[in-house]
Formats: structure tokens, sequence, C-alpha cells
């Protein structure tokens, strides 16, 4: 027996239909470094998306699933790409700016990319690759940048506003297949070549459903968000999409990412919520001791991409602002979990349930695989690696314009689980706390010590600005912990004092014996400690390492 409901496909078409029409009044600002942000409602979005569309269809001829790839910052022009494309039926490539030079042209490649939209500021970056990106067809500017950097290069060159200007402001947008693909990111390839995801119009959909759900980021149209997050970080979390659903405006930094910048963002822009990665917090809150700013209007903000050290959540309570734990990775969309406490705890409590990675959504499901293939119970205590399913999570990864999509055994299971990589342990009440990056754990005479609460531990030191640990081949132990130490500017304390606070927080012989300082710890494209970097600079006798 079937339904008798309406078939009606869930499109990124109608997400923008919807912002543009009942919440046309809500608005995007984009920083500017100026006097004054350049501001725009989402009415202009859905009508600039327009007629974006028709100059990707009449002047550049973009047909069927093509790829348009995005190389920008987070701003207005960016989110009119993230609507027009899907919605005319190509597919959105967001290209991740930080990736090494060879990584990029090898994704351009490989997803065979027909135009790419650009930031003028970024043409330096992009000018030297275009030799080698011969799929391009077509480059479109869009902002102030050097376009001589251009000259001879064998691709079309268009004006962003050019290209829109005069073109109609409505779309005859197509009906389309909810499943068909909308939009792609690649993962940052720490480990091999990087591997493309894409993502439906149907996970976009629902994917926007579960953000803007009370118990993920729970913002209403009265709410203004800071979006840090790159928009080529999987779609800066999904935001600029969920927000046409319900009308939060949206404070976009474009290029200004640095610590003052930001901070006078939001003491002039007020916005209620913000999304980054650990780093942009941490960089934040030394300039905001440094140079106290009135930050009071930020009520809370979202923390992912790496696991936030407890002493920068409670730093920022006693700014006022709540910091939310969330795990996702570009697989999941991102959003796989959001740790906000269940009703009904006290605050003493809470915090427990804030440090953890947080709770499944009714999207996810979870379970958690030992080193036999084993199924382990969700007890609070069992630990293994972490593997999801859901309607917004990777079956596959993309295999290239001509091949199938493929489904490694190192990623996908037999019955079609992703395998996350990541080992943790699950409450009886859905609650996620990692321990580690399977990579990363660190095997020590039989027994595992996780990386990552040596690291939060050492980050509870007030001389300590970051910290980053990995394993090291050990004769006695097979493994032992490498304790890599940022100081902050000033600080006096020593290894002996570093080791000594360590012991007051963990088990005597997860104690590092291996020690160094470094002037900043390595960062990934997306700002996650990279310690591959670490661990090879430590092989090849590059550290300064002293031994207890």
């Amino acid at each position: 027996m079937l339904s008798t409901m309406q078939d009606v496909p869930l499109t990124v078409t109608r997400l923008l239909k919807h912002g543009s029409t009942v919440h046309g009044t809500s608005r995007i600002t984009t920083w500017t470094g100026e006097d004054e942000p350049h501001r725009r409602t989402f009415a202009e979005i859905g009508e600039r998306s327009a007629q974006l569309a028709h100059a990707l269809r009449d002047e550049l001829g973009v047909a069927d699933d093509q790829r348009v790839a995005t190389l920008m910052w987070n701003n207005a022009e960016h989110v009119e790409a993230y609507f027009a494309v899907p919605a005319m039926g190509a597919v959105l490539h967001t290209l991740n700016l930080r990736l090494p030079a060879e990584q990029l042209v090898w994704i351009v490649r490989h997803a065979a990319d027909r135009v790419i939209i650009v930031n003028g500021s970024l043409l330096p970056l992009l000018a030297p690759l275009l030799p080698q990106l011969t799929p391009v067809e077509h480059i479109v500017v869009s902002g102030p940048g050097d376009r001589s950097l251009l000259d001879g290069a064998d691709v079309q060159v268009h004006e962003y506003e050019e290209l829109l200007a005069g073109k109609p402001t409505a779309y005859d947008w197509p009906e389309l297949d909810e499943r068909q693909a909308a939009a792609m990111c690649y993962t940052s390839g720490t480990t091999g070549e990087p591997k493309g995801v894409v993502y439906s119009h149907r996970s976009i959909y629902l994917h926007s459903m579960q953000v803007n759900m009370t118990q993920s980021m729970g913002l209403t149209d009265e709410d203004t968000g800071l979006i840090v997050v790159p928009q080529f970080h999987v779609n800066a979390w999904g935001l600029p999409h969920a927000v046409f659903m319900t009308g939060v405006n949206l404070l976009m930094p474009d290029r200004f990412l640095q610590p003052a910048p930001l901070a006078e963002m939001i003491e002039r822009e007020r916005p209620t919520y913000a999304a980054a990665v650990p780093t942009i917090w941490q960089g934040l809150l030394a300039e905001l001791t440094a140079n106290p700013r009135d930050i009071e209007s930020l009520d809370q903000v979202t923390i992912g991409g790496a696991a936030c050290p407890p002493s920068l959540m409670e730093a920022y309570d006693k700014l006022g602002v709540r910091v939310c734990h969330a795990w996702g990775m570009t697989e999941t969309s991102p959003l796989g979990t959001v740790a906000r406490p269940p009703a009904g705890v006290s605050e003493a409590d809470a915090m427990g349930y804030r440090l953890t990675q947080g709770r499944f959504p009714a999207g996810v499901e979870a379970r958690l695989t030992g080193p036999g293939g084993e199924h382990l119970p969700w007890d609070g205590t069992s630990a293994g690696e972490l593997e999801v399913r859901g309607p917004w999570i990777a079956g596959a990864y993309y295999g290239g314009a001509d091949g199938e999509p493929f489904r490694p055994a190192d990623k996908f299971s037999e019955d079609g689980w992703l395998k996350t990589g990541d080992v943790g342990i699950i409450s009886p009440d859905g609650f996620l706390t990692l321990t580690d990056r399977a990579k990363d754990v660190i095997k020590s005479g039989g027994e595992w010590i996780s990386s990552v609460e040596l690291e939060n531990a050492l980050m509870a030191h007030p001389e300590v600005a970051e910290a980053a640990v990995v394993a090291v081949p050990d004769e006695k132990w097979g493994e032992r912990p490498l304790a890599t130490v940022v100081l902050k500017e000033g600080a006096t304390a020593d290894f002996e004092v570093l080791r000594d606070f360590l012991a007051e927080h963990i088990a005597r012989w997860q104690l590092p014996e291996r020690w160094t300082i470094i002037p900043t710890v390595p960062k990934t494209s997306v700002g996650k400690f990279d310690k591959k970097v670490i661990r090879k600079q430590y092989a090849d006798g590059e550290l300064d390492i002293k031994k207890f």
C-alpha cells in the first residue's frame, strides 16, 4: 500500500524560492574592511541567483550536470553560486583555496570543472595553475584583483557583475530529481589523493532541516550568524543552505579572517551566533585578552572540525559565550552530532555532556566496531571505530568524469556504513566521545593512549597556547607519546613543570618521555592539527627533543 501524499522533490531550488520570498527581507552582510560592509537581502540574492543562472546557461553554455567551481571567500556572491548552480541543474564544486597547488590541479581535472568563479583577490593563486587546468574554459572574476595575471591564459575571462548585468531576475528553474547531484567537495587528501563527495539535492534539503532543529543550531530570523567556517569546507557546515529555510541573517567575513577584524565584526555587527574551528576561537580569545571588545551580543558558537579543548570552552563561558561542540566530516555533510546537554541536568553535569562530541540526531545511525569486526555496545566504556549511515552520509566516492563511484574497504563496510576513522565511545543515551583518530591513537605496550586527551590536558595549562601529541617509535613499548608544545608569549614554564601539571590529570604511565617546543602547530587546509608533518619532522631529526 502506498501513501496518498504528494511526491514533491526536495531540492535546493525550493530552499532558494522559500528564502527569497518568505524571508526576503533577511540579509547577508559581507565585511569589506572599510567603514560600511556590503549588504544584500535574501530577495536580492534570489534575483541575482536567477541572473547568474541565465549567464551561466546563455553566455557560458553550462548545460546538464556540468561542474561550476568556486574559488572564493565567504561572501554574498558565493551564496548566489550556492543556489544558482544546483537550481539550474548543474553541480557546484567548491575549491579549497588552502590546498597545495598540485592537489588543486588534480581536483579540478578529476571533477572536470568547466567554469571557475573566483574572487579577484585569489587570482595570484589561480593564474599560475591555469595551463594545467585543461577542462576549464571560462573564468568569472568577482571583486577587485589584478586581471592582468590572466593575460595570455587559454580561457575566456568574464567580469562577474558584467555577466549578470541586464539578465532577467527570474528563471524558469527546472523540476529536478531530488537524488540528482547538487554540489561536491573533496576531502583534504591527508593520505593519498583527495576523494570527491557528491551531495544530492535531497541530502542538502534534509541536512538543512536538521541544522535548524532546536537540538542542533536552533536559530531563528531574529539571529545573525557569523559564518567563519569556509564555504569550501563542507558547504560551510550547511549553514548557507539552512538559513534560507528560517531567515537567519548572515555575516560573512570575506577574506578578513584574522582575530582583530573578527573581533571588530562582532562588536559592530552584533551577531548572536558564530561557527568556526577551534584555532579561530583560540586566536580570537588571545585578541580579546590583549584588546578587549564588546562581544556580549554573541550568545553561542559552534566549534567543530577538531576537538575543542575544555580550557577554551571554559574561557568563553567566562565571556558569556556558550560553546556548543559538534562533530562531522566531509562525508557526513557534515552534521553528525551536536553536544547539547539533555533536559534536567545540573550545570555541573551539563559540562560533562558539552565536552563530548554530542548526541546523534535522528538522521544519523551510529555503531562502534572493534578490531575483530565485532559491534560494541553503547555503554560509555567500550571503545571502537565509529561507523555511521543516514540520508546525508556518503555511500561512495566520486569516480571522476568517466569513472564509477568507488567504495574503498577501509572507508566503507561491506553493508554500506561509512567508516569514519574516529575511535570513541557512545553513552547509552547516544552521546559520542571521541578519544582519537584511529591513525593517531598511540599503541603503547598493548594499551591505547589518547593523543586528544593529552593535548586537552596540556592546553589547560595557563602558559600553553597549543599542544599536539603524536606517536613515535619506542624500542621497549612499540610507541610512546611525543608532546610538542607552543608556549604563550612571555611564558616561563619548562618541561618539568608541564610534565608535573600533566601528571595531575592523567595516569603516570601515559606521561610523554619526549618533549619539544615548536613555534606553531602545523595545520591542514581546514585548520586541523597536521600530525603527519610533526611525525616526519621527528623522523628527520628536525626537532630539538628533551627526553626524560
